[in-house]
């Protein structure tokens, strides 16, 4: 089976004791509610151990008294029996209240650990460099946040109190047994070391099983979330079937995978009990020959056996806590992987006033490539002076978008420089100086909102006046008048209640209303009609005033007028001059020209 896009090598072996010390270091700053856990934990077993031991003293009463009633010398004493059952069921009762305070707790703190974490998580991906991204899909990070986390909260909301419980049950039973009968206690605890012989053994082997259940829950997220993405275009080139043996594939994977960790963890339980009840056997066997030598009574035996099945049960019940704690810690490593994830280098933005910048940009001997065996752009150097119109054309993977997203900062130059005003780029704050960019890509990004939210992305505190007026210059406002609900239309999540074209105005008034002193337009009308076309050319000739811009254009009819026309060929600029320049030069543009120019007359 191919491997997924982004999908990461099954580990042999986890690193257990770190991931475990790092998740630790977050419940550091629940120090006191973690006491009061443990203290009403604690108080809660001891008030239920002690429960047992009464019962066996009513049970010794009720044989003595059967005893003595039938040899004439007494009867049971059941003003004794009827006190001891009020204390017994005041005992429990208060047991259950403290087991009930304790789980409250450490719900609240399993709940703040897991939203501190996920709002860790939502700041780390936004500095995140943009490379990362380009290896993992959105499902993968979808399953981190999601799936990780609420995996993660439900062993601490559960596991952590199982665990305080038994290991103070089987302290507090292991003394109760001992104040009984310490032959008896000997035979019970010679179980233990076969069980953690065996817990060992399943833990070990099951932990790989958990990490890969894990990572391919993320894989089918991030598969399902591409093919419903784009549902439509599955349709429409009958790529279900291809669709479907992918899923089945990584689906037979993730089942494999959580089917043989269930199992490992699930069949800890009937090994358990099976050398639990041949303890109870022994016992029995036992205690029959200690009452026989009258160095036991018989509600002790009774005692006895309650505490060996408690016993039993709390280290069956661990070893169900193991391995949910293994499936805990893969998805806490997964967690921490992207927590430590390397975060993109910034620096002070004291001094930077972005209404300063003038928008001239160097771009001097720049080298780049996106892996970095592979350069895309070479000694790419070009001088843009405030306030002109630069096109950026070029045959399909010529590097058109990526010289914008470096400009952008989105990436991490492997050569050269490139300067703003004379000053290197890594100099600038990315925050700050991303506000001086307003950027129209193909690819329109709406969310789930009013259109007037989705406009005022551009500028948070605009007002609704400043809408309007954007709206008007992108040709936009007529159509939004149009809509049931106008400006407070909801635009579903995938934004397809509205046409593509519509999307692209939405984003292009977006950037009108943001106002920002370098454009970056990304084949900004190639979704629209010829007459919308018209209208919004008209209005970024307007908006492009006085501002340095950026257009990557593919139909070269629409960058005629552009100062400086870049021509790229292979991450290379091969031409450069204005239309009129670069025609009477009859090289790589005119001939890409006059190809296109040739195809629309056809």
């Amino acid at each position: 089976m191919p491997r997924p896009r982004g999908a990461r090598q099954v580990e042999k072996a986890k690193d257990f004791k770190k991931t475990l010390l790092e998740l630790l270091s977050y419940l550091k700053n629940y120090k006191f509610r973690l006491i009061l856990v443990i203290l009403f934990a604690i108080c809660s077993t001891v008030f239920l151990i002690i429960g047992p031991k009464i019962m066996g003293n009513i049970t010794t009463e009720i044989f003595n008294g059967l005893i003595k009633k039938i040899s004439n010398t007494g009867s049971i004493n059941f003003n004794y029996i009827t006190k001891t059952t009020i204390l017994l069921i005041l005992l429990y009762g208060i047991s259950s209240l403290f087991s009930a305070i304790q789980g409250i707790i450490m719900t609240g703190i399993s709940n703040d650990v897991s939203y501190k974490l996920r709002n860790n998580l939502s700041k780390k991906i936004n500095k995140i460099p943009m490379k990362y991204f380009d290896s993992k899909t959105h499902g993968e990070v979808l399953s981190i946040v999601t799936n990780d986390i609420d995996t993660l909260t439900m062993c601490l909301n559960q596991s952590v109190t199982s665990i305080i419980s038994g290991v103070a049950t089987i302290i507090g039973v292991l003394i109760m047994m001992i104040s009984i009968n310490i032959p008896m206690t000997l035979a019970a605890i010679l179980i233990v070391p076969l069980c953690m012989l065996i817990l060992n053994k399943v833990v070990k082997y099951s932990q790989k099983y958990f990490a890969m259940q894990q990572e391919y829950l993320g894989h089918i997220n991030g598969h399902v979330e591409e093919i419903y993405g784009g549902h439509d275009i599955v349709k429409a080139f009958n790529g279900e079937k291809k669709a479907l043996e992918k899923f089945t594939d990584l689906n037979k994977t993730l089942y494999n995978s959580a089917w043989k960790s269930q199992f490992l963890g699930t069949a800890m339980h009937p090994i358990m009990q099976f050398i639990g009840n041949l303890g109870y056997v022994v016992i029995s066997i036992l205690g029959g020959y200690m009452v026989i030598l009258d160095k036991i009574e018989v509600g002790e035996i009774q005692s006895f056996t309650q505490y060996v099945r408690n016993f039993t049960q709390q280290i069956n019940q661990l070893s169900q806590v193991m391995a949910n704690i293994q499936s805990a810690i893969a998805a806490s490593e997964r967690v921490f992987e992207f927590l430590h994830l390397e975060e993109e280098k910034e620096v002070s933005a004291k001094g930077f006033d972005v209404n300063t910048l003038k928008g001239n940009i160097e771009f001097k001997n720049v080298n780049f490539g996106y892996n970095a065996d592979k350069t895309i752009i070479n000694d790419f150097s070009c001088k843009v002076k405030t306030g002109q119109k630069v096109a950026i054309v070029g045959p399909t993977g010529a590097g058109k978008t990526t010289i914008v997203k470096l400009l952008m900062h989105f990436y991490e130059l492997n050569g050269g420089k490139i300067l703003i005003d004379g000053k290197d780029l890594n100099l600038y704050n990315r925050h700050e100086i991303r506000k001086a960019f307003g950027m129209v890509l193909q690819d329109t990004w709406l969310f789930n909102g009013t259109i007037k939210d989705n406009i005022k992305y551009g500028k948070l505190n605009a007002l609704e006046s400043e809408i309007i007026t954007a709206c008007k210059t992108a040709s936009v406002d007529h159509f939004i008048k149009t809509l049931p609900d106008g400006y407070d239309m909801v635009l579903n999540e995938e934004a397809d209640n509205i046409s593509g074209g519509q999307k692209q105005l939405l984003t292009i008034a977006r950037v009108i209303l943001a106002n920002p002193k370098i454009l970056i337009l990304d084949e900004a009308t190639s979704s629209v009609d010829t007459r919308t076309e018209i209208l919004i050319q008209k209005a970024m000739d307007k908006l492009m005033e006085g501002r340095t811009s950026f257009i990557i254009a593919h139909r070269l009819s629409t960058i005629k007028n552009a100062d400086l026309i870049l021509v790229m060929n292979n991450g290379d600029i091969v031409e450069q001059g204005n239309h009129e320049e670069l025609l009477k030069k009859q090289g790589f543009y005119a001939n890409l020209y006059n190809s296109q120019f040739n195809v629309e007359e056809e």
